[in-house]
């Protein structure tokens, strides 16, 4: 498993700002994100990803969960990058009908893929969808954001193929 840096649970910046943001699910059309002010404790994660592998050895230290779709599948920083900051690791999806895959490469272009009307659930499920620039999560893009701003598709795409070892990884857990 991936070492971690400390067991901090405090939101950084941007994330509790995102924290601050009525997300809406336009009755499909929106976000389906209820993000959370915290990230989830340790035993809370391992918990549920035993649950959700149905594997009872796994831990869940390789994850800080911080949100989660309106069926209960989590979105989470993933440490995937060893030795590196909790900002330059990949944002990751876990459905709760199984569904996961990569969100974005780190947290600044996750806020990108937010900002172009695309949350962790849709950017799992959909390959193509159309592009819904929020005013109030670009503003927080804008102010956290190191990464340029790219069509959220883009975002979503670079960062499966540089992490193609998540999905398989979680399907090798599951077995």
């Amino acid at each position: 498993m991936n070492e971690m840096t400390g067991d901090d649970r405090r939101l950084p910046p941007a994330l509790a700002d995102v924290a601050r943001v009525e997300f809406d699910y336009d009755d499909g059309d929106g976000i389906d994100f209820e993000p959370y002010v915290a990230f989830d404790s340790a035993e809370e994660t391992t918990g549920w990803l035993r649950q959700w592998t149905g594997n009872p050895d796994l831990d869940g230290a390789a994850y800080r969960v911080f949100g989660q779709d309106g069926t209960g599948g989590l979105a989470a920083v993933w440490y995937g990058r060893p030795g590196r900051s909790l900002a330059e690791q990949p944002v990751v999806f876990m459905g709760s009908e199984g569904e996961c895959g990569v969100v974005a490469g780190n947290l600044s272009d996750f806020l990108w893929v937010l900002a172009d009307g695309t949350g962790p659930l849709e950017a799992v499920l959909y390959e193509e969808r159309e592009a819904r620039p929020d005013p109030t999560l670009t503003a927080l893009a804008e102010r956290h954001a190191t990464t340029p701003r790219r069509p959220a598709a883009d975002t979503i795409a670079e960062a499966r193929a540089a992490f193609p070892a998540f999905t398989e990884g979680i399907e090798a857990l599951c077995r």
